[in-house]
């Protein structure tokens, strides 16, 4: 008895490491990629740079899968799910996203992107009937506060456009919609490498067949800053950014996983003062430190809670 107590510890003890880990490389990631959807913004029409990005992410898994002779083909109900979740995920997610930039400061959409946390919450509610832990609401609270306080000038400046917030607020709500569907189809047995490959494919084939049929130019930029960009969103953005992310979510549930967002902008605050010259002020770090304090309530476990929000996964189902 005392042998599988010391082995339960010393479980717990791996996967809170490894939950930690993949949070630290969601947020590290996640946060930095807003300065690189920036630089895709230009002459190659916005649909296209998205599915040149899922395109070479959806070739470097498939590879991967191959390799590791782990390639499965979803069947049944589960086809459905990575079908709606390649749409959400991987297509209307980005477009809203990258024509919220253009008329919205890049700062403030990344506080709409940061109430993924209390949507998915929402959402489990409306879906599965999953009750809101009272730490999630309080933390993701004091995190968008801790938001509003980072980016008040941008706010007060009346930048933003009711279009480009829409924009910005459907973008997120596909995100946490997309979340939902990854959980139900780790339930159902599949891996986060597996579903993100084909649905990645369909987001790709999805815009590809957009620009044919509207006719928009197939262009690509040659810049450094372009291909750099495309490259970073591909591979650490898309490929390592979102497996990291959805396994998150089959370990801790939408609701914690996506708490992981509030903490993006201030990655991408680090980075524009360091590119753009951005300066910390007293407001600022005052933000800064409700978001952390947000942080730790949201992860910080009720005496009663036993295991983590995400259901159980059972078997494949056979089709």
């Amino acid at each position: 008895m005392r042998r599988n107590m010391q082995s339960r510890v010393r479980t717990a003890g791996h996967d809170g490491s490894m939950n930690a880990f993949l949070y630290v490389l969601v947020v590290l990631i996640w946060g930095t990629t807003w300065i690189a959807l920036k630089w895709q913004l230009g002459p190659v029409p916005i649909a296209l740079s998205i599915a040149y990005r899922f395109g070479l992410a959806a070739l470097v898994l498939f590879a991967w899968l191959l390799w590791r002779r782990q390639l499965v083909v979803p069947r049944g109900k589960a086809l459905g799910w990575v079908l709606a979740q390649g749409l959400c995920l991987f297509c209307l997610n980005f477009v809203c996203f990258l024509n919220a930039s253009q008329t919205v400061a890049s700062g403030l959409v990344a506080v709409v992107f940061s109430s993924a946390a209390l949507w998915n919450a929402l959402l489990a509610r409306i879906v599965h009937g999953r009750a809101i832990a009272p730490q999630v609401l309080a933390g993701g609270a004091l995190g968008l506060t801790g938001l509003v306080l980072l980016f008040w000038p941008e706010i007060r400046g009346g930048h933003a456009t009711a279009v480009g917030l829409a924009w910005a607020l459907g973008g997120t709500l596909c995100f946490s919609t997309g979340n939902l569907l990854s959980a139900a189809l780790q339930a159902e047995g599949l891996k986060p490498v597996q579903t993100n490959a084909w649905g990645m494919a369909v987001g790709t084939a999805i815009l590809t067949g957009y620009a044919l049929l509207t006719g928009l130019p197939f262009a690509f930029d040659a810049s450094t800053r372009y291909v750099g960009a495309w490259l970073y969103l591909a591979i650490p953005g898309s490929v390592i950014g979102f497996t990291a992310y959805l396994t998150l979510v089959g370990r801790l549930g939408p609701e914690r996983a996506a708490y992981s967002t509030v903490l993006f902008p201030v990655v991408a605050l680090n980075v524009s003062a360091w590119v753009e010259g951005y300066r910390w002020t007293a407001p600022a770090l005052t933000g800064l430190a409700l978001v952390m304090a947000g942080n730790v309530l949201v992860f910080r476990r009720r005496a009663s809670a036993s295991s983590p929000a995400a259901p159980s996964p059972r078997p494949p189902a056979r089709a």
